[in-house]
């Protein structure tokens, strides 16, 4: 009987919004050994275990339609790479979605070793989805990412507004305002750190997860890349600087209001507490 796994070797990235995930992306797909499919987000185990509508076929659909078809000036373009993009997009639009499905979407060279997937949604994942990601897995690992609370929440907040068009709230909104606005489940949970720490802890042996702090990744970015690489067991690489000095999907900019820390005080120092509970000790940045 064969021993292989249906997920291959998986390198799960699930650290919370604006906490630096996009740029670990933008930096390791530059590693030949790392694969990365067109999306950055699958979020496909948070579809099997929590909210099976997340990938319907009229959501992918409405994805395909505004963000994947490929569009491309014929005297341009690469062959190979649009024929890559339109098997991937015949992949993602097949009409099961199941573990079949999922690892179809890797579309993976003889030089690549892990097929790599970062989605915020899957740090909520309840404890028996990691068992079953764990034991189809025939190597799992899982990159979890932390960033000061407050300033997390005030990047959060910036750029849901900036992204829904809602900017002109930053000028009107008071304390109550801004403390409901990020209570919102969709806000908030990013923030239980210690709730993705406790959850992991349980679900997963020790050496299958990592859990590192965003103003590390940037007081040492080429050290933390050798971390990672070391944690997945791949060779190191020389990532261009270019690419190490950029900064993505960037927040509009805004100075945080003197009350919002204050509002989430409460909140932030339990946070913390439950970090240093895990073992972990906070950057000096958070304060």
């Amino acid at each position: 009987m064969s021993d292989h796994k249906i997920f291959g070797k998986l390198f799960l990235s699930i650290g919370a919004m604006k906490a630096g995930t996009t740029w670990l992306y933008a930096v390791l797909e530059r590693h030949p050994e790392l694969h990365f499919t067109p999306e950055k987000e699958l979020h496909y185990f948070y579809h099997k275990y929590v909210d099976r509508n997340l990938l319907s076929e009229k959501r992918r659909l409405r994805e395909a339609h505004d963000r994947y078809l490929p569009r491309f000036d014929p005297e341009r373009a690469n062959i190979d790479k649009v024929r890559f993009n339109i098997r991937w997009l015949n992949a993602y639009l097949d009409r099961t979605v199941d573990d079949l499905w999922y690892r179809s979407l890797f579309l993976m060279n003889e030089r690549q070793t892990y097929a790599c997937d970062f989605s915020n949604l899957h740090a909520h994942l309840p404890t028996e989805a990691w068992g079953h990601i764990l034991q189809n897995s025939e190597k799992l690992r899982v990159l979890y990412t932390m960033r000061d609370p407050v300033k997390r929440l005030w990047s959060h907040t910036k750029f849901h507004l900036q992204m829904t068009n809602e900017l002109h709230k930053l000028e009107n909104w008071g304390p109550g305002d801004f403390l409901g606005f990020v209570k919102k489940r969709h806000i908030w949970e990013n923030a239980e750190y210690g709730r993705v720490l406790r959850t992991l802890k349980v679900a997963l042996p020790r050496e299958n997860w990592k859990a590192i702090f965003y103003e590390d990744i940037h007081s040492d970015q080429r050290g933390m890349m050798r971390q990672i690489e070391d944690f997945l067991g791949i060779a190191p690489f020389d990532y261009p600087e270019g690419i190490l000095s950029r900064r993505f999907t960037e927040s509009v900019k805004y100075e945080m209001p003197a009350f919002f820390p204050e509002i989430v005080a409460e909140d932030v120092a339990r946070i913390k507490q439950e970090v240093r509970d895990e073992g972990f000790e906070l950057p000096a940045k958070w304060g």
